[in-house]
Order: C-alpha cells, then sequence, then structure tokens
C-alpha cells in the first residue's frame, strides 16, 4: 500500500518509523519548512525530516497547502491513504480528497476531549487522570472527524508532558499500524461520528502562560509545571531574573502569607506559599534553573543565594 505521511515533531517521527518498519511503501513525506536554530540561526530539520532522510524517502516542505501552485507537486503523487501526525499546516480539501482512502490523522487524545495543539500539556494542566489516541478520518473541522480507533492512556499521578508525550506516541505509532494493517488486508475501515458530548478545546501553549501565578494554589501550579515541562518551561522571577521550575509538588502549610513568600528552606527543596490562605497549600520547589545556569537541586540553588523564609519569589499576575 502507498502511504504518504505529514508530519513535524518527534511525536510524528515514532509513527514515521512504526509504518517504514512494517514494510509500507512510503512515496512521500510532508514536513514544515526548516527553521532557523541556535544562536547562528542553522537551518534545522525537523525529526520527521530527519527521519525520511535516514530511510531514503522523498521529502517535500511547502510553506503552505492553501496556495495551488504550492501543493502541485504533492498531488502529483498517487497515494493510497495519506497519515497526518502533528504536521502543523491545514489541509484543505483538494488535499484531504486526493489519497484513495483519503487522510488519517493521529491525535493525542481520545476525542472528544482536547481537540486542538496542545492535547498533552492541556490534559496534565487539567488533571485528568487518563487521556489517550485517536485515529480518526480526517474532514474540514478541527479534529471532528470520524474515529477509527482508540488507545487509552493513563496519565500517572507526577506525569510531566514529556513522559506522556512518549507514552502517547508509541500508543500512536502502534494504532497507526493496526489500522493500515486492516485496510491493507480489508479494503475499508470502519469509522464512528464523534460523541456529541464532551468535546473540549486544547489551546497552544504560549510562552506567558509558564510564568508562575503564586495566587493560585499549589495544586494548579503543580499541575502547571508538570504541562510545561519540558516545554516552554515554568518559571519566576528571583532578584531580577528568572528561574525555571522543573521539579516541585504541592504541600500542606500552616501559616499565612502572601503568595509567593518562602515559608521553609530544607535539604527537601523550598517551600512557598500559595494562594490567598493555609488551605491552598505550598509549593515545594525541588529542581530548578537560574538564566544562564544548569538545572540543580534546590540545596544548590539555595547555597549561592542565601534564600530564608520571609523573601518572596516572583511577580504575583495580576
Amino acid at each position: 500500500m502507498r502511504v504518504g505521511f505529514a508530519g513535524t515533531p518527534e511525536f510524528a517521527a515514532h509513527a514515521l518509523r512504526a509504518i517504514v518498519a512494517a514494510g509500507h511503501t512510503v512515496p512521500l513525506v510532508l514536513t514544515r519548512p526548516d527553521r532557523p536554530h541556535g544562536r547562528g540561526l542553522r537551518l534545522d530539520a525537523s525529526p520527521v525530516k530527519r527521519v525520511a532522510l535516514e530511510k531514503d524517502l522523498f521529502v517535500l516542505q511547502p510553506a503552505t497547502l492553501r496556495d495551488a501552485s504550492q501543493r502541485e507537486a504533492v498531488l502529483a503523487i498517487a497515494l493510497d491513504v495519506l497519515v497526518v501526525a502533528a504536521y502543523g499546516l491545514i489541509l484543505p480539501a483538494a488535499v484531504l480528497e486526493w489519497p484513495r482512502w483519503g487522510c488519517l490523522n493521529i491525535h493525542a487524545s481520545r476525542l472528544p476531549r482536547w481537540r486542538g495543539a496542545a492535547p498533552i500539556q492541556r490534559a496534565i494542566e487539567a488533571g485528568d487522570t487518563s487521556t489517550g489516541v485517536t485515529i480518526m478520518q480526517m474532514d474540514e473541522g478541527l479534529d471532528t472527524g470520524p474515529m477509527i480507533e482508540t488507545v487509552d492512556v493513563a496519565i500517572d499521578p507526577r506525569e510531566t508532558a514529556g513522559s506522556l508525550h512518549d507514552k502517547l506516541a508509541a500508543a500512536g505509532a502502534s494504532a497507526i499500524t493496526s489500522v493500515l494493517s486492516r485496510l491493507t488486508v480489508d479494503g475499508r475501515v470502519v469509522a464512528t461520528p464523534q460523541p456529541g458530548d464532551g468535546a473540549t478545546y486544547a489551546r497552544k501553549v504560549e510562552a506567558a502562560e509558564a510564568l508562575v501565578d503564586w495566587q493560585q494554589s499549589a495544586s494548579i501550579l503543580d499541575r502547571r509545571v508538570r504541562a510545561f515541562d519540558p516545554a516552554p518551561g515554568a518559571f519566576t522571577r528571583w532578584a531580577g531574573g528568572e528561574v525555571k521550575i522543573w521539579g516541585a509538588e504541592p504541600v500542606a502549610r500552616d501559616q499565612a502569607a502572601p503568595p509567593g513568600t518562602v515559608l521553609a528552606v530544607g535539604a527537601k527543596g523550598i517551600d512557598v506559599a500559595c494562594g490567598e490562605s493555609v488551605t491552598d497549600g505550598a509549593l515545594r520547589l525541588t529542581t530548578l534553573q537560574p538564566a544562564g545556569g544548569k538545572r540543580m537541586p534546590a540545596a544548590a540553588f539555595v547555597a549561592g543565594r542565601r534564600i530564608a523564609p520571609g523573601m518572596r519569589f516572583g511577580a504575583t499576575v495580576v
């Protein structure tokens, strides 16, 4: 079967490797154009492009598919199906109708919950205890197409976006190869419309969201730290600079203090007051990274800065 592939980040690269390993012919890989990276602004290939080159697959990198002239070379290649995973470009009707069996999307949630760009981060941020992967037949809506296969994936209590990404990428790769196998044998797959209830939208994560608002409760901040790990990384302000928070956990407190106040400093970390009352708890910071520095245990961060109870982190967000 001639399987085209469209994707960009590492999540998609997992699926491309699995499709190639399953023995499918991949005559075309679509990925986003190379982007400047680092201080020298060197053009950096996407993870999908790197896999495609490693496997000696033909790659096209149009800036858009809405322009008929830019998709002409794409549509000239005959496909049985196009698999799409975190591609990053909108597929117009002409592209959706191009392959023999249409376009199949690997989405990192159990639809209809968390349609949109950041389903992994939003699931953790919301405190969900489970999520999943959905293989769906694409239509012109935003992750609204009928579902072909769903796989449930548990979210562990201390899950980060990075660890959940890896679990979902593996589940997605397995699910799409299973669907393609059925499509090869049967010449069809059964797709079920998404439920009418339970749809939520996973908006793209903006860098500004990662600034810790100490007025929120410790449980909320704990989820946000884990949701934004590894990117963009939650951060707070200290002594006029920014400090990334890579490790934290909510703990109880028994003393009143303004949000952001250091309550205790010890071998286990730095306890910081959250919210407006003791019931909102404290966030124990365990791993920090000062601007321009490396990640370090809280004890090492404290040693060079003389942090003591009563001092305050950050500026609260109004």
